[in-house]
């Protein structure tokens, strides 16, 4: 039977029902099985290590394929991977795939760039954050033979090579930094639903028949070699499990011989049941980590795309015990994969994240909810695995059912930072606003952190550069040493300061770009991605249908903060512009700074400027409206600027744990900001104690932001008391706190449900808090993997109670 027969005739109302009442009794349980658990364990019972099977394999096939073009050597480089990387099939999972020999471990690739890794090699097991394991066997072959072979020919030497040299002036004076100039692009959702309905056996026709008719088409005809290599990784996979099935016990020989069945079905043929999809669209995963190594390859709306495979299993009398167990090894196979990157990179994404997002719940194309039993279930098994992945993502309107809403609630309260919450209210106007279809609007899903994307329709380059708003007041400030004749002209001279540093930002976000287009393209995930096949080109060439480069501003509550102590204490104008004394002259001011608030003298004035002035996120429209005015300008400013794709510029405002190293580039700020301390978290976030007057007035200070313009996603951080929760009382509250958030427009939030004395005592004691998760920015980490710098930071946020 067909898969959609299999939707329309084996649904049955009253067996969904029957299965949802089964769902609910065991609901709430720690549900966990012997299995499970023991794969959890496993999980995080090695150390991590360095794997370097990857970049010897695409390094034999890139020797030889010299002189063919760039992106047939990409196409021939994961079929010689596919067909010959170490393929484990654990003994107890319900799914197989795996991108290393041991779980966790560091992919590293050469291609992109040889040289961090030369350069750490030695420094991997001992690095402050996300340090990893290599043997000196490991490090001397890289030294000796792979280093030797990429240096010259990397994704870094092309983007160094055609680097305008005003750009690299700019990065050093730490405005911006360009990301992904040393990994693979990924941030973006494969179209899931296509592959799961037709197959890869019906892409591959289709593929086939376009080369047919353009032979000369180099991006078909390695669409064409990537197809059938993933067919043949997939009975790879079949093989060995009838292999080890011969060798197995009765039950465990049964389980491998559904999975047999599964995965020989699943080669060429679209799913039929739940276990199928599961089944295929993690093996999707793992053939796309293998392509481009990259984080955020992620899993976009699987209530949706996986709903009428968990109705076939259903009517099919699949038990909900089985189906949660099915879909624990689902979200255990997410922690199996991290991201190893430089020492530097690792200071602004620690805790190895990978970036799985997984949303549920939302509106469809019609804009009507569509949540439905499944994304009660998928945020359920959270409470069961107590895991950073998936980054679980819900989407709330207007009309969100009230069970989603408690079950969202409820699993918040655990305290994994999970999950996190989007606004249709707002985020479908914004993509709107920049020309996206209504309907592909409504389908909006989440990449990596917060970045909002289309599934398998966007190509977005979701997290291509990251920009320090903060430090363009340092430098709009140390240029002018005179001062200016007033706010206004101060206010106009960082506007121009941030409009020509965002010229400069995009000419090396648009360099990077070439470089992946020109050195790394993806044609297998190309295949996967409207309207690639049909254009003839890939991704990285514009073949999506919308084509967008993603950039971050960062720092709008220092800048704020900072700006309104210099409105009313050095230019003396009060709220509605009349004028007030002064209390410092702009040369004293600036001494302050330059001495990094020094002395008695100087401490006295940065208690002054932290607790006697207005500060962004307790509801004072004053400082409110400086923040949203300056993050409305850099946002404008950013959407002028067009792409190598043929696409434009989107703004976004979030941190992930950048706002550790970016305020290590700054001075002192008028704010009492010290040299070289941490900004506000999150991207929208107050700074850090400085939201006093509770939870409600931060949201109604970012309600006064103009949200619509972040359609590349921003962050609001909120850290709650676990008892101000607790309760039904405390799910009430929640509730009524997430709607109102609903009401305001703000795109996005997330919640730490955690008390400051649990966290002081695991930085104390790691070893009895290894299994605490929590929220970092955009993603949940396990507390004790990271860097003292990044736990005192979580610490320090305020605790709200509501």
């Amino acid at each position: 039977m067909s898969a959609p027969d299999a939707f329309a005739l084996r649904s049955s109302t009253t067996l969904i029902s029957v299965f949802r009442d089964e769902c609910r009794r065991i609901r709430g349980v720690d549900m966990l099985t012997d299995r499970t658990r023991a794969i959890k364990e496993r999980l995080f019972a090695g150390r991590r290590r360095v794997s370097l099977e990857r970049a010897r394999l695409l390094t034999e096939s890139y020797r030889r394929t010299e002189g063919e073009p760039v992106i047939i050597r990409r196409a021939k480089a994961l079929r010689h991977v596919l067909a010959n990387h170490e393929i484990v099939i654990d003994d107890l999972d319900l799914l197989v795939g795996n991108r290393s020999a041991s779980p966790r471990a560091g992919v590293l690739s050469p291609e992109m760039s040889p040289y961090w890794i030369f350069r750490e090699l030695d420094g991997f097991p001992t690095r402050p954050q996300d340090p990893f394991e290599i043997s000196e066997r490991a490090a001397s072959f890289y030294r000796d033979e792979l280093y030797d072979y990429w240096k010259g020919r990397s994704l870094n030497d092309f983007y160094v090579e055609h680097l305008d040299d005003s750009v690299a002036a700019g990065e050093r004076d730490g405005v911006f930094s360009i990301a992904q100039t040393d990994k693979g692009q990924g941030h973006i959702i494969c179209d899931f639903s296509e592959i799961l309905t037709r197959g890869y056996g019906g892409v591959l026709t289709e593929a086939s028949g376009l080369l047919a008719r353009d032979p000369e088409n180099a991006f078909l005809r390695a669409a064409v070699i990537c197809l059938e290599a993933v067919i043949a990784y997939v009975r790879r996979y079949e093989r060995e499990v009838i292999d080890m099935s011969g060798r197995a016990a009765s039950t465990r020989a049964r389980e491998l011989a559904r999975i047999a069945e599964i995965l020989h079905r699943i080669s060429t043929e679209p799913a039929r049941d739940l276990y199928d999809a599961l089944q295929l669209v993690w093996l999707t995963e793992v053939a796309l980590q293998h392509e481009s190594n990259a984080s955020s390859l992620s899993l976009g709306r699987a209530d949706q795309y996986l709903w009428p495979f968990y109705e076939s299993s259903v009517a099919n009398g699949e038990s909900p015990d089985f189906i949660r167990e099915l879909i624990q090894c689902f979200y255990l196979k997410t922690n199996s994969i991290v991201a190893i990157r430089s020492t530097s990179s690792a200071s602004f994404f620690a805790g190895f994240p990978i970036g799985f997002n997984l949303v549920v719940g939302g509106v469809d194309d019609q804009g009507r909810d569509c949540a439905n039993e499944l994304s009660d279930l998928l945020l359920d098994v959270q409470r069961d695995t107590r895991l950073p992945q998936p980054n679980l993502s819900v989407r709330i309107h207007a009309h969100t059912p009230p069970e989603l809403y408690r079950r969202t609630c409820e699993i918040i309260r655990l305290g994994d930072g999970l999950p996190q919450v989007f606004n249709d209210e707002v985020n479908i106007d914004a993509f709107v606003r920049r020309g996206i279809a209504l309907r592909d609007a409504r389908d909006y899903g989440v990449v990596g952190c917060v970045e909002l994307s289309i599934p398998g329709r966007m190509y977005g380059l979701h997290d291509i550069s990251m920009f320090n708003m903060v430090r363009c007041l340092e430098l709009t400030i140390e240029e002018n040493p005179d001062g200016f004749a007033d706010f206004e002209a101060l206010v106009e001279a960082l506007k121009n300061t941030i409009s020509d540093y965002v010229r400069l930002m995009v000419r090396g976000c648009n360099t990077c770009d070439l470089a992946h287009r020109e050195t790394s393209p993806t044609p297998l995930l190309s295949c996967l991605v409207r309207d690639s096949l049909k254009k003839g080109r890939d991704i990285t060439s514009g073949g999506a249908r919308y084509n967008p480069s993603g950039v971050q501003g960062v720092g709008t509550a220092n800048l704020a903060d900072a700006l309104m102590v210099m409105k009313r204490a050095v230019f003396g104008e009060g709220e509605h512009g009349e004028r007030i004394e002064p209390v410092i002259s702009y040369g004293g001011l600036l001494k302050l700074l330059r001495d990094d608030w020094k002395g008695t003298e100087g401490e006295t004035w940065r208690q002054r400027f932290i607790n006697r002035y207005p500060k962004y996120g307790n509801d004072i429209d004053e400082v409110d409206r400086i923040g949203a005015e300056l993050l409305a300008f850099y946002a404008t400013e950013v959407a002028r600027h067009s792409n190598v794709r043929g696409g434009t510029f989107q703004p976004g405002s979030y941190t992930v744990s950048a706002h550790i190293p970016l305020g290590a580039a700054c001075g002192a700020t008028p704010d009492g900001r010290r040299a070289g301390e941490q900004l506000a978290d999150g991207g929208l976030s107050p700074m850090v104690g400085r939201d006093r007057h509770g939870p409600t007035a931060s949201l109604r200070s970012v309600s006064k932001l103009e949200n619509e313009l972040d359609s590349n996603g921003s962050l609001l951080n909120v850290k709650f008391s676990p008892a101000t929760l607790s309760g039904e009382t405390g799910l009430e509250k929640l509730e009524a706190y997430l709607k109102a958030f609903s009401r305001l427009r703000i795109q996005h939030i997330q919640f730490n449900v955690v008390d400051r004395a649990t966290l002081e005592d695991a930085q104390r004691h790691p070893d009895r808090h290894r299994d605490l998760v929590v929220r970092v920015a955009g993603y949940s980490a396990m507390f004790c993997e990271l860097s003292q710098a990044i736990q005192d930071d979580i610490i320090a946020r305020t605790e709200h109670v509501l």
